[in-house]
């Protein structure tokens, strides 16, 4: 096995995973703090890092029928969100490879 890459982001504010504090997402890559994820509020990201993707599977969201996978930090391994892959319906096509990440599994450094 070789060694794991962590990328560290720029910037003074920063999510990070709230289990082992590696970077997840800047504030400048969010599209929306409209999101309703497993465990409450969610944010909508153009672009994370530091994450491992799941199998792909579609599921019935509030939104509608969707195709995503699971993201899971990178390092600790703990779920942080999904990432949509394939949407169905004409209105949600905008969504397609965005990330939800769950505002319980982060923290918010440097607010």
């Amino acid at each position: 096995m070789g060694r794991l890459f962590i990328e560290s982001l720029p910037g003074p504010r920063i999510f990070k995973c709230s289990c082992c504090k590696v970077d997840s997402a800047s504030p400048d890559d969010i599209v929306s703090k409209n999101f309703q994820g497993r465990f409450g509020k969610a944010y909508l990201f153009r672009c994370v890092v530091n994450i491992c993707l799941g199998p792909t599977e579609e599921r019935h969201l509030t939104s509608g029928l969707h195709a995503v996978s699971d993201i899971y930090c990178s390092y600790c391994l703990q779920i942080l969100g999904w990432k949509y892959e394939k949407a169905y319906e004409e209105s949600e096509k905008y969504k397609e490879g965005m990330y939800i990440l769950e505002k319980y599994r982060m923290l918010k450094v440097g607010w």
